[in-house]
């Protein structure tokens, strides 16, 4: 049985070893790099994966994004938890 990973407002998300976030100057974008493979973030995933150092939680990431998106407290966490718990599944984040 594989260990999952289960992403809630208590988990403390960070990058793990060999998993960074760097811009890529050809690209003009930012991506996260792991092991043979990349992911190109939008604007809201980048202000996500800037907020997982493993000290913050999932819930005070979420307040921070409906502050600064004025939007639905609801509505941001629902969409934060899918792209973490996305990440986590493709051993991007750890919690």
């Amino acid at each position: 049985m594989i260990d999952r990973t289960v992403i809630d407002q208590s988990s403390q998300p960070r990058l793990p070893v060999g998993v960074r976030l760097k811009f890529d100057e050809p690209r003009d974008q930012w991506v996260v790099l792991a092991p043979e493979r990349m992911f190109v973030l939008d604007p809201i995933a980048l202000e996500i994966v800037k907020r997982c150092d493993g000290a913050v939680a999932v819930a005070a990431i979420i307040d921070q994004l409906a502050e600064a998106y004025s939007a639905p407290r609801d509505q941001i966490a629902k969409d934060v938890i899918q792209m973490l718990q996305d990440f986590a599944d493709k051993g991007v984040v750890v919690a």
